[in-house]
């Protein structure tokens, strides 16, 4: 394939700014030994602008350009690397889509229905995926706690419906913490999900699919040294052990697999995901589907690679052909 000119959109207007920007800095090391040339493109609120050396040239959003030396530089292909809005819910896939311009995550109504957890989890539930009982709470309506806490019971994880990294998640053991717990999350986003908590073995599953193929990551298995696997834990060393392949068996690893590949098609996604699950027994539940994964050198998607032989810009480089010949 030939050289193409990359934006990777990085940034975003949610607390998960900066691991976005740690991800667009290895994206573009990866995407560069394949034979690219690439563009930060920093992504805050109605501010568009392009990292060229140490300046900040906006970018002109009529044309898809911008100005290098009086130069119009022009972009052949989007890397996504935007955690939260407006790069994981898509609101930017649709501008994408309406400028013809191909990028590497799943498309606007995919990622609007895998961004939100609760609709996510229950579009799955019609299609016999299992996962944990859970409700919705939003902060506009006035909210019956009691009968939160009846049919979810304790603990219990409250977390922000739309957003990742752990921000604003609490496991509340009892009632009194509920309402705490709400206040805290819905500073993240207008909804919380209050979700059952399920003692058991936290997995993740990486996937991508080219044509009708899946390329399936080995399974990490992730043990917190935190209460759970909160935002210290994912991005601080020592904060949690992971093992990767996971020490599961090989019917409940085949079983995650399937769930993963049955739940990428069910969501119509594109690129590379991953897929949260909790293991009791022999028993799977999905916990939520990530679109846009971290990939800063702490990150589980590039662990999970590497750790199949494989070079990431072999990997992302699949991604684009991919995206490009269909």
């Amino acid at each position: 394939m030939e050289n193409l000119n990359i934006a990777i959109f990085t940034g975003g207007d949610s607390s998960e700014y900066m691991i976005s920007m740690k991800s667009a800095e290895q994206i573009r090391k990866w995407l560069e030994a394949a034979g690219h040339t690439c563009y930060l493109v920093e992504v805050k609120r109605d501010k568009w602008t392009v990292h060229v050396g140490k300046k900040r040239v906006p970018l002109d959003k009529n044309s898809f350009s911008f100005l290098n030396k009086e130069e119009k530089v022009t972009f052949d292909f989007v890397w996504n690397t935007i955690h939260g809005t407006p790069g994981e819910d898509g609101k930017l896939q649709g501008c994408f889509d309406v400028m013809r311009i191909p990028y590497s995550s799943s498309n606007h109504l995919s990622s609007a229905l895998t961004f939100n957890k609760y609709t996510c989890k229950s579009f799955l539930k019609q299609h016999g995926v299992l996962t944990p009982e859970a409700s919705l709470v939003r902060k506009e309506l006035e909210t019956d706690l009691e009968a939160v806490a009846e049919m979810v019971g304790f603990p219990c994880f409250v977390k922000p419906n739309s957003g990742g990294s752990s921000f604003g998640i609490a496991k509340v053991v009892r009632f009194e913490e509920l309402q705490p717990a709400l206040e805290e999350a819905l500073r993240e986003d207008h909804e919380a999900i209050v979700e059952r908590y399920i003692k058991g073995t936290e997995v993740t599953c990486g996937l991508m699919k080219r044509s009708d193929d899946f390329t399936l990551f080995p399974i990490t298995e992730i043990i917190p040294k935190n209460e759970f696997f909160d935002y210290e834990a994912k991005y601080t060393e020592g904060k949690a052990e992971e093992f990767t392949p996971a020490r599961i068996d090989d019917d409940v690893t085949k079983k995650c697999q399937e769930m993963a590949m049955a739940i990428y098609n069910l969501t119509n996604c594109t690129g590379i995901i991953r897929v949260d699950f909790i293991i009791k027994g022999n028993q799977v539940y999905f916990l939520e589907l990530n679109s846009i994964p971290g990939m800063s050198e702490e990150s589980i998607i590039p662990k999970q690679i590497r750790s199949m032989g494989l070079k990431m810009e072999t990997v992302l480089q699949q991604v684009i052909e991919e995206v490009l010949g269909n």
